[in-house]
C-alpha cells in the first residue's frame, strides 16, 4: 500500500483486516488468500489460484494508484 507520505509497505492482515479501512493509506494490490476465495475453482491447490490471479491483475490500474 502507499502511505500518506508516499512510502510503500507490504502489509500482511490477519482476522477479515483489511487495509481499505485504513485512514491514509492507498491500496494498490490486495489478494485474498483465505480458502473461502479459492477453494470452489482451486480446491486446495493454491498455487493455481495465485497463477490465475497474477494473470488478472490490472496493472494499469495499480500504476493509476501509485501515481495518485
Amino acid at each position: 500500500m502507499k502511505n500518506a507520505d508516499g512510502s510503500l509497505a507490504i502489509v500482511n492482515t490477519s482476522n477479515a483486516g483489511t487495509p481499505l479501512t485504513e485512514e491514509g493509506v492507498t491500496p494498490l494490490l490486495t489478494v485474498d488468500l483465505w480458502e473461502h476465495a479459492y477453494y470452489i475453482d482451486f480446491r486446495n491447490v493454491r498455487p493455481d489460484y495465485m497463477g490465475a490471479f497474477w494473470a488478472l491483475v490490472n496493472w494499469e490500474f495499480v500504476a493509476q494508484n501509485l501515481a495518485a
